[in-house]
C-alpha cells in the first residue's frame, strides 16, 4: 500500500493549517481496516462488509467535499497555503480507493476459484456471504465457463475442473463424511452413500463430492 511521506512532510511545513484540520480526516484508514479484516478471514469467503465499504465510500466523499472547498477558496483569493493539505488529502483519496478495490476483486478472486473447486451451485453458508452484485457474477463466469468447455474436444466438450492435479489411478478410495442419499455413476450403477462408509469409486465421478466435502479421499 502507498505511504504519504511527501504530503506528510508538505504539512509538517505548514503547522498553521496542519493545527486547522480535522485530525479524524487525516487519521483516516478504513479502506485498510477493511483490507485488513479480509486477510484475517479463515472462511472461504468472508461474509461481505457492507457497513465496512459503505464507510469507505462516505469518507471519500467527505474528503473530497473538503478538498472541493479548498479548490473554490484558491480560485477566488489566489490563497495557496492550502494546497499542501489538498495534495494529501488527494492521496488520501487514491489510498482509500485502491484499497476498496483490493477488496472487491480479491473477493471476485475468490468466487472465481470457488467455482473450479465446488461446482457452479455454491453451498448455502457460501451464498450467504456473499451481494447480489457478487452473485450475478458468479453466475455470468459460470456461464462463460460452462460454454467455453462445451465448445472445445471438437463439440463433445471436457470439463476442465476435473483432475486439476493429474490422477494417479482412475479409481479411488473414499470415505463418506455424510447422509449423502443415493449416487448414480455412469454405467448406472447406484452407491448408497451413508455417513463413514467406504467406497472404491471412479476419481472422475466423485471429484466434485470431494470439494463439497461430502467424500473425503483416503490416501
Amino acid at each position: 500500500l502507498p505511504r504519504f511521506s511527501i504530503p506528510l512532510l508538505a504539512l509538517s511545513l505548514f503547522p498553521s493549517v496542519h493545527s486547522r484540520t480535522n485530525k479524524n480526516v487525516i487519521m483516516s484508514d478504513k479502506g485498510f481496516e477493511l483490507i485488513r479484516e479480509y486477510q484475517r478471514s479463515t472462511d472461504p469467503i468472508p461474509a461481505f462488509n457492507d457497513d465496512g465499504v459503505r464507510a469507505v465510500l462516505e469518507d471519500i466523499t467527505k474528503i473530497y467535499q473538503e478538498n472541493y472547498a479548498h479548490a473554490l477558496s484558491f480560485n477566488e483569493t489566489g490563497d495557496r497555503k492550502f494546497l499542501p493539505l489538498v495534495m494529501y488529502r488527494h492521496r488520501l483519496i487514491q489510498r482509500q480507493k485502491r484499497c476498496l478495490l483490493a477488496y472487491l476483486l480479491n473477493r471476485l478472486f475468490r468466487l472465481k476459484r470457488l467455482r473450479w473447486h465446488v461446482g457452479a451451485i455454491l453451498p448455502p453458508e457460501i451464498k450467504s456471504c456473499i451481494n447480489d452484485t457478487e452473485a450475478t457474477w458468479f453466475n455470468n463466469y459460470s456461464k462463460i465457463l460452462a460454454e467455453y468447455m462445451a465448445s472445445i474436444h471438437d463439440g463433445y466438450g471436457l470439463n476442465l475442473t476435473n483432475d486439476i492435479k493429474p490422477p494417479k489411478s482412475l479409481y479411488i478410495e473414499v470415505r463418506c463424511l455424510t447422509d449423502y442419499g443415493k449416487f448414480e455413476l455412469e454405467n448406472g450403477e447406484i452407491i448408497l452413500l451413508k455417513k463413514n462408509s467406504q467406497h472404491y469409486l471412479p476419481k472422475l465421478q466423485c471429484e466434485q463430492l470431494i470439494r463439497q466435502g461430502i467424500l473425503q479421499h483416503i490416501i
